[in-house]
């Protein structure tokens, strides 16, 4: 049985919502129904919808911009109405304006996640939920899978002092939540006073990972080709926090990673002392075509997930970064470049949360002390999210 999306449920049986109304879309290319049709088009040839204007969050609404790269959306128009850019030089072009929100009766977000809390579109809708609420601005979100599943919970949370784009809000690394349920924990833990409507699915449970949903894989980032990736990422994407290449530039980014200074075969063999769970590693060689080490040969591994329901992506992303630190020496250097609009820390910082987990693996720790200091927050965390979950499924 397929699942049912939040966006078919709103086009079908709960009309209501947006019949007669002016409607702003904040949509990307996974706005699609199960036949690959764009919401935006649906909704512009609606004949009882007045569809007033479009948001694009980061990578643009046509998906097309790479990772921190502005977009200039604001004089452009698809559909016959104007494109606003909620990624743009700075901290502010992250929310929607007041103004671009005028006239407007319904804001309606249907964007697919992939259930880390790097991963920016979450931010997207806390944010435009805010500027709703000023508004007073009825959002609607629609709601679709979590790809990854909605039982595992791994990692540490965003401490204060330590926000950032790629972490607004106190969550997991891997947080198990729909956005749905997101933008209910959002509107209760930040005191968003937004009239907020969350159309769910039908037939998603938690223990349900992607290529059970019958639904198509668009990707929803140019970084994010397949599911493989996404399982990879709340791990992997560790590496942006280092001088290490996490593969953008190759057809498998985050799920090769590497460096001109490091040996395949080394790696893959540290990491296979670690007994990770669900996983296995095989040496390569790559050359990312832009980014880090861009037209530079780099040795490293490729991730190879034997087991997505025992995979533990926090786990091996910290191993990964331990032991290539260790194999490094003095050629493994953390990012130190601005990163998601901040100067003053450091990226693997904003990652973790907090700079204590760098610190203790600065000082050698081991992979699974590492781990055990992160399990404090994960609990408080599981503990937190429990009356937001909307649907069952094994916990």
């Amino acid at each position: 049985m397929r699942v049912r999306t939040g966006q078919e449920k709103l086009l079908n049986e709960r009309r209501e919502l947006i019949s007669g109304r002016r409607v702003g879309l904040i949509v990307n290319p996974t706005s699609v129904t199960p036949d690959l049709t764009h919401l935006a088009t649906r909704i512009a040839h609606s004949e009882d919808v007045h569809l007033a204007a479009l948001f694009g969050p980061e990578h643009g609404i046509l998906g097309a911009a790479q990772d921190m790269i502005s977009v200039e959306e604001s004089d452009n128009t698809l559909l016959g109405v104007p494109v606003f850019s909620l990624y743009g030089d700075s901290l502010e072009s992250l929310r929607p304006t007041p103004d671009q929100l005028n006239g407007l009766d319904v804001l309606v977000f249907d964007i697919q996640d992939i259930g880390a809390r790097y991963y920016t579109y979450a931010y997207t809708l806390m944010l435009a939920m805010e500027v709703a609420a000023e508004k007073g601005v009825h959002v609607v979100v629609l709601d679709r899978p979590n790809p990854i599943g909605g039982t595992r919970v791994e990692g540490n949370i965003v401490h204060p002092g330590w926000d950032s784009f790629v972490g607004m809000h106190p969550l997991a690394n891997r947080h198990g939540m729909t956005l749905g349920e997101l933008a209910h924990l959002f509107r209760k833990e930040r005191r968003i006073d937004v009239e907020l409507t969350v159309v769910p699915m039908d037939g998603w449970s938690r223990n349900m990972l992607f290529h059970e949903t019958g639904l198509p894989w668009v990707m929803p980032s140019p970084n994010m080709p397949t599911v493989d990736t996404t399982l990879v990422y709340p791990g992997m994407c560790l590496i942006e926090g280092t001088a290490m290449s996490e593969a953008r530039g190759t057809t498998r980014p985050f799920e090769i990673s590497g460096a001109p200074w490091l040996n395949g075969e080394d790696l893959a063999h540290a990491l296979h002392r670690e007994e990770l769970p669900g996983v296995r590693f095989r040496p390569l060689g790559f050359e990312p075509t832009f980014q880090k080490h861009g037209g530079v040969p780099c040795g490293g591994v490729q991730i190879h997930i034997t087991n997505p329901h025992t995979f533990d992506s926090m786990r091996t992303g910290v191993a990964f970064v331990r032991n290539a630190r260790e194999l490094g020496g003095d050629h493994f250097d953390w990012r130190r470049e601005v990163y998601e609009f901040v100067d003053d820390r450091l990226a693997i910082d904003l990652l973790f949360g907090d700079p204590r987990i760098r610190e203790a693996l600065e000082a050698g720790a081991t992979t699974e002390s590492l781990m055990e200091a992160m399990e404090s927050d994960r609990r408080d965390f599981l503990s937190r999210r429990e009356e937001f979950l909307m649907y069952g499924g094994a916990a």
